[in-house]
């Protein structure tokens, strides 16, 4: 059994490791150098040592933290450059984290010319990719499906592989690639070294450390690390219909340069794309529907600065680097408190200040608290942007926009036009102004209901809590009480009227409802009680016999169509019948004409 030893990377945070006396090769560290990085980070001072070394090792942390250039450094230090055979894996969840940790390889390993490597997935014409291997690689990035089809092809060799990384293994194990992974490790049978990164340490994870690892040491970042202080954490109490509005705020309030919108849902994603390309936004969506092809053309647009919002979903997330992001929104919040720590860890990179917009309502508010309580941070609850704010905004850009063009071009040709127009139109120039202002900053916004920010948080302190409860059951008591003492009222009040016209005893009044009942009963109504007697004595007492065969014959008739006339025979009505029958020429389902009884 392998013994792991663990290192806590927040007991030497203390102790500012730099590049420079780390023993890398001297032209990693210019190119290091070039990319403006001096110190390393937490999980970098730990792991880079402890690879150079040789030794298997478990790195948890999170995205954002220097992760590639913590197992990366060490593998390019390990390549023989006159050996043109393969020499280091590195696998990757997605196909955006594998092209993002090749271009940092690329930029690592920028003044080691002898040394290639190229980034292989699913999506991309698989015959470019031979085509690349076969011109001799010594590190390939990607996603596992991708590289186990390459070795079922055997356009890979990995008998002389000396580094394999398994980059965001969570990740992958989350999206189904635990078989693949066991599989590529197995069949690497020579001597090799193993690195695994993982934001979270579930027990498969261990399983495979165990399997595939020995004498590994495992290396922590605390989760006080990982959610980066530069960031500022806001949210919003907002209702999904007015989160496009409020976010359409934020921009023009902030001026944002680049930003990433960060949705649940596929389907948001593209809605909410094109809801705010109508707005004059320059926004695009990704998520993983969308082919290689556009994926990379959104990306690209992205990084260089064509675009100013990004929309994505979660599997999108941890395949974006861009450093000078400036803000996150979470147009919808996470679904798992680790992706919080993913999405916000895109801004508040390399020493610059980044801020995270969190938009939540109903039972999402209680996912906030979570948040803050797992990650020990602190989201602080704002207001949302009202329509003066957001107009004055505007204004004030355009101003500014006129003042600096008033200020770089000589503009009296026009002003003399302008003012020839003004006399001839008997125009006010102050409503010439404002016309011109309305058609740049568009129509008057309208105010929108939202939440306002609650001093004592927002699910209240328990005594006020139950106050309210007990306040709302008080309430209702007190309304049923009063609406009980109305009805008293109102019964009072008929009393008191029937009084006025004559106190009835109770003995003629019970009388009188006896009667009204038997009225209804027999259909007299109200003009008085029948009395039984007097109506036999007047058309002749019937006998309870006659009555009986009086309803029999009434039920007769009816059934046969006769009425209320004299009754008809049965039986030549039966016979009749038949003979009706056997004229039609009628016959039953199973070929028995009709009329003949069945035997």
């Amino acid at each position: 059994m392998k013994v792991m030893e663990e290192t806590d990377a927040k007991a030497q945070e203390s102790e500012d490791m730099c590049y420079e006396n780390s023993g890398i090769d001297k032209r990693i560290l210019r190119a290091v150098a070039e990319m403006g990085y001096e110190n390393m980070t937490p999980i970098q001072k730990q792991a880079i040592p402890i690879l150079m070394e040789g030794r298997d090792v478990i790195g948890q942390a999170q995205t954002g933290t220097g992760k590639t250039a913590a197992f990366g450094i060490p593998m390019l230090q390990r390549i023989d450059e006159n050996d043109k055979s393969l020499q280091g894996i590195i696998l990757c969840p997605t196909r955006e984290l594998a092209i993002q940790a090749a271009d940092e390889l690329r930029k690592f390993s920028k003044y080691m010319h002898n040394v290639k490597m190229v980034p292989i997935y699913g999506g991309q014409d698989i015959s470019r990719q031979i085509k690349a291997l076969k011109g001799g690689v010594q590190i390939i990035v990607g996603t596992p499906g991708r590289v186990m089809d390459h070795m079922r092809r055997h356009t890979i060799k990995i008998q002389n592989v000396k580094m394999v990384i398994l980059d965001e293994a969570d990740e992958m194990l989350d999206m189904g690639f635990r078989e693949d992974m066991e599989t590529i490790l197995g069949e690497i049978e020579n001597e090799h070294q193993t690195a695994l990164f993982s934001a979270t340490m579930p027990q498969a994870i261990l399983d495979i450390t165990d399997k595939y690892q020995k004498d590994a040491k495992l290396i922590k970042v605390t989760k006080k690390e990982l959610t980066i202080p530069l960031i500022k954490q806001y949210y919003f109490v907002v209702k999904n219909i007015y989160k496009e509005e409020v976010i359409s705020r934020l921009l023009e309030l902030h001026d944002f340069k680049r930003s990433i919108i960060f949705c649940n849902t596929k389907r948001m994603v593209d809605e909410l794309a094109a809801n705010l390309k109508n707005r004059g936004y320059q926004a695009e969506g990704l998520h993983g529907d969308m082919t290689q092809k556009q994926r990379d053309f959104v990306m690209n647009r992205f990084k260089n600065g064509s675009l100013e919002i990004l929309i994505a979903t979660d599997v999108a997330a941890r395949g974006i680097d861009v450093d000078d992001l400036e803000a996150v929104f979470n147009y919808d919040v996470p679904q798992d408190i680790e992706y919080y720590v993913h999405r916000i860890g895109r801004t508040g990179r390399a020493g610059k200040e980044g801020m995270a917009f969190t938009f939540a309502y109903g039972r999402d508010l209680y996912r906030i608290r979570d948040i803050e309580r797992i990650c020990k941070t602190k989201m602080t609850e704002m207001r949302v942007p009202n329509a003066k704010q957001v107009m004055d905004i505007k204004v004030d850009k355009v101003l500014a926009a006129a003042m600096e063009k008033a200020a770089a071009e000589n503009l009296e040709s026009l002003k003399g036009k302008i003012e020839e127009k003004i006399t001839d139109l008997e125009a006010d120039p102050m409503d010439l102004l404002a016309a011109f202002v309305r058609m740049q900053v568009g129509d008057s916004i309208q105010e929108i209901a939202v939440e306002e920010p609650k001093k004592a948080g927002i699910f209240g302190r328990r005594g006020e809590r139950r106050k309210g409860a007990e306040g709302g059951q008080e309430s209702r008591k007190n309304r049923s009480g009063k609406n009980r003492e109305e009805e008293r009222d109102g019964r009072h009040d008929s009393r008191r009227e029937e009084e006025k016209g004559g106190r009835r005893s109770s003995r003629g009044h019970g009388e009188e409802k006896k009667s009204r009942r038997s009225d209804e009963r027999f259909g007299e109504g109200r003009g008085g009680r029948r009395d039984s007697r007097r109506e036999g004595e007047r058309g002749g007492r019937r006998s309870g016999r006659d009555y009986g065969e009086e309803r029999k014959s009434r039920r007769s008739d009816e059934r046969f169509g006769e009425g209320r006339g004299s009754r008809r025979d049965i039986r030549g009505y039966g016979e009749e019948k038949g003979r009706r029958k056997k004229k039609t020429g009628d016959v039953r389902r199973d070929g028995s004409p009709l009329g003949v009884k069945r035997r």
